[in-house]
């Protein structure tokens, strides 16, 4: 790879847990790819995401070698608690649809990822700019970008573009061939992460009269908790005292009394929307993950529809260069999409739900109703613990 042109099957744009798996699910089917990523080995392994992995995509995981540390760190969690006017309703999980979820850090996930493409001897190129993407459209696309001082270009038979929802591969697409569908909300989440054994044993979710806050964790030393915010605000206006001060007040006063207030190791602050591009194949180019979508974190679904889309973009790719089979690939769109809009159905109505929309009485009352209902009726709780859980992957028609 130091020469100034190259050729690969795939080209994966984005460095990041989506298109890191999709290597690895490639290269298991012997199908060369050369991922190219715009920051450093580093920063990717350093930016801190998500944390809850359904089952399904623990079975990805599985089937893509990365699994080990999974299994002995990961903490699997039966059930997830509602808080909702001072008191708690827990969700079985386990006892209403027969399946679990699994906390483990985005951060871990990708350094497992990083660590079996070493092993692989594969190609990951980081530090790469100016990426470009050309000829897609037809049956030769290539790829060309910079990196030190270097300019190259790789032939390839696909793209794929896992780099994210500012990446290059999405904004390489003619306005006119893709529809944009969009839904920002008025509020943000801060979050901050600290290493302190959690005083809870699983996830809870908050609605109060202050905001919305979730209690998390990303190991049994180290909690990752999140409060409702505004979208003026900045991580400098919220010192680590006044985030736990307020995190108490709206957790609840049972697991507030246990709380300890530990410094930051990161806080941040995430605007909250829902987006969904469509389609999500041109030609030779795949969308996959946050390129092709977006959605609130209350439902605890982005990473998880990130490794649904690269494990069917994955099957499509393995059908076509062991069988010639394009069937898979023309479904690979309506496939994700179906499952992308039910999981923004399922992030939307947890937002709804768990949040103060300032000034929307009526809002409020219809959280109220759900709320009282979600609690009184198993129908409602085993339809949340369904889509909490994670929808089954669906296979190839």
């Amino acid at each position: 790879m130091t020469s100034r042109s190259a050729r690969t099957q795939v080209v994966i744009v984005g460095g990041g847990p989506s298109g890191l798996l999709l290597g690895q699910l490639l290269h298991r089917e012997g199908i060369d790819a050369v991922i190219l990523e715009r920051r450093s080995a580093d920063y990717v392994l350093g930016r801190i995401r998500a944390g809850v992995l359904e089952q399904g995509t623990v079975d990805v995981l599985e089937r893509a070698g990365v699994a080990t540390r999974l299994r002995t760190e990961g903490l699997v969690h039966h059930g997830v608690e509602i808080g909702f006017r001072g008191r708690r309703h827990r969700i079985a999980l386990t006892e209403l649809v027969g399946k679990s979820v699994t906390v483990y850090g985005q951060t871990e996930m990708t350094r497992d990822l990083m660590e079996a493409r070493a092993v692989s001897g594969a190609h990951s190129l980081y530090e790469c700019e100016q990426v470009a993407l050309h000829a897609w459209d037809g049956p030769s696309p290539r790829v060309t970008f910079r990196q030190h001082g270097v300019d190259h270009e790789i032939a390839c038979d696909f793209i794929a573009g896992c780099d994210g929802y500012h990446g290059v591969s999405r904004g390489s697409i003619p306005a006119g061939r893709i529809r944009v569908h969009e839904r920002v909300y008025p509020f943000g989440w801060l979050g901050l992460l600290a290493d302190v054994p959690p005083p809870w044993q699983e996830l809870i979710y908050a609605n109060s009269e202050r905001g919305f806050a979730l209690a998390s964790m990303r190991s049994p030393t180290r909690v990752r908790c999140y409060v409702q915010c505004s979208l003026e605000d900045r991580v400098e206006d919220w010192s680590d005292a006044r985030f736990w001060d307020e995190f108490r007040r709206r957790i609840g006063e049972e697991i507030a009394d246990r709380v300890t207030a530990a410094p930051s190791i990161e806080k941040s602050i995430a605007p909250l929307r829902s987006f969904v591009a469509e389609p999500l194949r041109f030609g030779r180019l795949f969308l996959a993950g946050d390129a092709a979508h977006i959605v609130p974190p209350t439902g605890a679904k982005g990473l998880n529809l990130a490794v649904s889309d690269v494990y069917y973009l994955h099957e499509a790719l393995r059908d076509f260069y062991r069988d010639r089979s394009e069937r898979a690939l023309d479904q690979y769109s309506a496939r994700c999409l179906r499952r992308i809009w039910r999981a923004e159905r399922f992030s939307w109505w947890m937002t709804r739900q768990l949040h103060q929309f300032p000034g929307d009485e009526f809002a409020r009352r219809m959280q109220e109703t759900e709320l009282e209902y979600l609690f009184e009726s198993e129908a409602a709780q085993k339809s949340m613990a369904e889509n909490y859980v994670g929808l089954p992957l669906e296979p190839v028609t």
